[in-house]
Order: structure tokens, then C-alpha cells, then sequence
């Protein structure tokens, strides 16, 4: 996986976070599969089309914090990750 202060798109934008499809029970190989890029400052009350429960790995950039809820449109529990 790539560190907080590394993240960065292919272009070299600075990232706030990366969520992967793939997950694996050694470190190591988690990072893996599709990835959803979070620029910073987004808000998005919806999961991309083919990403709702598909993230299984996520890393968080520094000065970050990543937001996600449990059911669509921001409603239901909430859970905040940081780098």
C-alpha cells in the first residue's frame, strides 16, 4: 500500500484517499485490484457506479479525513478514517 504522505494519482495530483476491490489477509498484497481515487475536498453522497460495497482496502492521505456512511445519500452510522 502506499503511505499517507505518498498518495498521489498517476499525473501526480494529490490524493485525500484511495480505496481498493481487492483485499488479501497479508499486508502486503491488500492494496490491490480497481482503485477509486477521492481528490481532496470531495463530497459525494453516492458510491461511483459498481463501487457500493466493493471496497475492501483503503489508504488516507495526510491532512485528510475520509467520511463514510453505512447507507446511501449520507444517512444511516458513519465511520471518519484518517491517515
Amino acid at each position: 500500500c502506499p503511505t499517507a504522505a505518498d498518495l498521489r494519482s498517476t499525473n501526480g495530483t494529490r490524493l485525500c484517499a484511495l480505496l481498493y476491490a481487492d483485499d488479501s489477509p497479508y499486508y502486503d498484497q491488500c492494496c490491490a485490484g480497481d482503485a477509486l481515487q477521492v481528490l481532496p475536498g470531495s463530497d459525494e453522497p453516492y458510491m461511483p457506479l459498481g463501487w457500493s460495497a466493493r471496497a475492501s482496502s483503503l489508504v488516507v492521505g495526510t491532512r485528510c479525513e475520509l467520511t463514510v456512511w453505512s447507507r446511501r445519500a449520507k444517512k444511516g452510522s458513519r465511520r471518519k478514517f484518517g491517515a
